[in-house]
Order: structure tokens, then sequence, then C-alpha cells
């Protein structure tokens, strides 16, 4: 059985491994003509990015891609190999792959105004043959992450390998339309991270017909938001999802699950710490501040269902474009080193952070005690979300 660097199973990403052409403008931007701006070519793809997060928070995973010989792949390789990145042995380069490559238009806030994605190769090569190879990998490790870029043949076979040894599987919905998959999987995932488009997506892909409509969010507070989606939320955890982890942009991240016990300190069974994630556990576990997360007695109130509204952090944006990927690849790493769910998303928000204030979509390196500081601030603002019984 392959291990990881100190011989420890390791976590494992599956997915997406993209060339991002991102183009901002220096004015709004325009139909049918050119305008000024800034074009960078960015190591991208969900799956690459939260790989890419983990490592350099201490954590990284075994990672299972595809890749071709051109010009795009030999970018994203000599990234990976210069960055010292986990293992390339699960990333599957063959000559008739075309790398996956997708361009951004961004505004002048950074965020996507429109894009063109051409991202094929996954689901033609990233096979359930090619996953099968890995299996002992995936049976071994402390969690397996799939991104919604795989085939359904693809996601199916690398679930029913976690699921043979109980391992806890994270969905990353990726976009509004391939959000979807998720519905012939749904019973085999634990953690699931989408924005308010992909919940509804997702909701009505589980659903017999379009129950959800999309939400109107102008001048919304978080609490009227979270109660148009509750019914949203709860349809996929009654469907099978034990935590939702929904990002709402600015406003930060709302932590869900059933309210069943103990659910709210839901954390890995298995967790290695080395180095830096090391350092991150011992640090959160060994000063983190007294609030309610630590109060059984304040979350015991809610046995049927638990909602959590994590702030975001004030940052200098340049790009947002890396920011829910580090928050899941934050999640993640904090998750393999053994913090509980509640303290991974708080380091899940700091990387975030971290990630919107530089131009690449993960930054070259994370500082200990920022990320800590940050995580800090964002655990003791966490508050319990009030909601009625009936959903």
């Amino acid at each position: 059985m392959k291990q990881g660097k100190y011989g420890e199973a390791v976590p494992v990403v599956i997915g997406g491994m993209v060339l991002d052409i991102q183009a901002t403008s220096s004015i709004p931007p325009h139909p049918r003509t050119t305008c000024p701006g800034q074009v960078h070519y960015v190591q991208g793809g969900v799956a690459r990015n939260i790989a890419e997060c983990m490592g350099k928070l201490g954590t990284g995973p075994f990672f299972i891609s595809v890749s071709g010989f051109d010009m795009a792949g030999t970018l994203l390789l000599e990234y990976w190999k210069s960055a010292k990145l986990p293992t390339e042995e699960g990333i599957r380069r063959h000559q008739d792959i075309k790398t996956p490559t997708v361009c951004h238009i961004l505004d002048v806030t950074g965020e996507v105004a429109a894009g063109v994605a051409s991202v094929e190769a996954v689901e033609k090569f990233l096979t359930p043959e090619w996953i099968q190879q890995f299996k002992h990998m995936i049976r071994s490790a402390p969690i397996l992450m799939v991104d919604a870029n795989l085939s359904r043949p693809a996601l199916e076979a690398s679930c029913r390998l976690a699921a043979e040894s109980n391992i806890p599987v994270w969905f990353e919905p990726v976009s509004i339309a391939k959000s979807k998959r998720i519905a012939p999987i749904v019973e085999y995932i634990t953690f699931a991270s989408p924005n308010e488009d992909e919940l509804i997506a997702m909701a009505n892909a589980l659903s017999s017909e379009n129950l959800f409509c999309p939400i109107e969010k102008n001048k919304c507070s978080t609490d009227t938001l979270f109660q148009m989606l509750k019914p949203a939320i709860w349809l996929l955890l009654q469907k099978g999802v034990k935590v939702l982890v929904l990002t709402i942009g600015s406003e930060g991240v709302i932590l869900c699950t059933k309210g069943e016990p103990n659910s709210w300190r839901i954390g890995l069974e298995k967790s290695h710490r080395h180095g830096f994630s090391q350092q991150l556990f011992e640090t959160m576990t060994s000063s983190s501040p007294s609030n309610w997360c630590t109060d059984s007695k304040v979350l015991e109130r809610s046995p049927n269902f638990l909602a959590v509204h994590f702030p975001a952090l004030s940052a200098s944006v340049v790009r947002l474009t890396g920011a829910g990927d580090c928050l899941v690849g934050g999640m993640l790493a904090s998750l393999s080193a053994g913090l509980d769910v509640m303290q991974s998303v708080a380091i899940g928000i700091a990387a975030a952070k971290a990630s919107v204030e530089v131009d690449s979509n993960v930054p070259s390196q994370f500082s200990l005690e920022t990320i800590t500081g940050d995580a800090k601030i964002v655990y003791s603002a966490a508050k319990v979300m009030q909601h009625q019984s009936k959903l």
C-alpha cells in the first residue's frame, strides 16, 4: 500500500487540473470589442487548487487528475514540481489529452464576469479504471475529496471505494450545472460545499421536480438569506449529506448539520500531523478562544437542525477566483490534522482571506501566525443562527 511522505496514509483529492487564463479589465467591459487590462496565466482547477492549498498548510494529499503534453500541461506540471507539491503519480498524462483550460473575464472588482471552460479531458480521461489503480490510497485515506468535474461513473467509482472502508467524502460542486452530479452519489457524501446558487441546483436535482427557485439576494441580510435557503439546506441533509458548508460570498459561511449528538464536533477518525499541520493543530487547540463553540448546553438546544454563521474577514482584494477553493483546502487540511469542523471552518475562512489578497489562486505560502490569528477572530465571532422548529 502506498502511503504519504511520512509513512502515514494521506487525504486523497480527485478532480480537475486546469490552466486559468484570467483577463482583468481596467474599465467595465463592453460586448463586441476589447478593452484595456491585464492577462495572467494562473495554475487552476478546483481540485488542483485545493490540493495545493492543503500542501502549503502541511497536509499534502495524494492527487488524482489528468494533464496533456501540450503547453498548458507543461506549465502546470513545471509549477507542480517547483513548488514541491504532492507526488505526480496520480496525474495521468497522455499525448491525446488536451489539458483542461479555462478563460475568465474578470470585472474591475475581481469577480468573474464571463468565462469559457474547455475541461472535457477530465471526464474523458479521468476514468473509473484510472482511479481504481489507487484504491489502496483511497481506502486508507482520512478523507476523500471529489470535484464535480468528474464524470458520473468516475464519481460513483470514487465514492464506492471510499464507502468500502467508511472513508468520509467531500463533494465540491464546481459550478451550477455540474453541482447536479451529486444526485446519484448523495448517500456517500459527508461534506458538501456549495454556494447559494449551487445549493438550489443540488436541491432541485435531488427532488422529484424543480421545487426551489434561485434566490434574489440583493440587499438581503444573512438571516433573511438563511431563512430563504433553509428548505433547500434541509433537503440535502435529509438526503444524506452530514455537513453542509454553505459559502455566502463576502458574508462568510453558514455551517449546517442535522444537529444530531456531537455532529458539531465532527472530526476525522484518522489524523496525522507534522511540520506546519502540527503547529496549526497545537496553536488552535492550545489557545482557541472560549465561546459558544465549546458550550454543549447552547448547541444541544437545537437537536434537529443546527446552523452556525462564520463571518468573512476584511481583506484587500486582488482577485476572488481562489477563495472558495482555499476555503475547502483549509478545512480539509485542518480536519486531516485533527481539528474539529468548527475550528476547520475558521481556518478555511482565514485561508480564503489570504488567497484573495494575491494574484494567484493559492498564496505562495501561508503564515502560521496570520492564519491562526485570523481563524481565532472568525471562531470567536461565529453565531448560532435562529430558526423556527418547522422546516
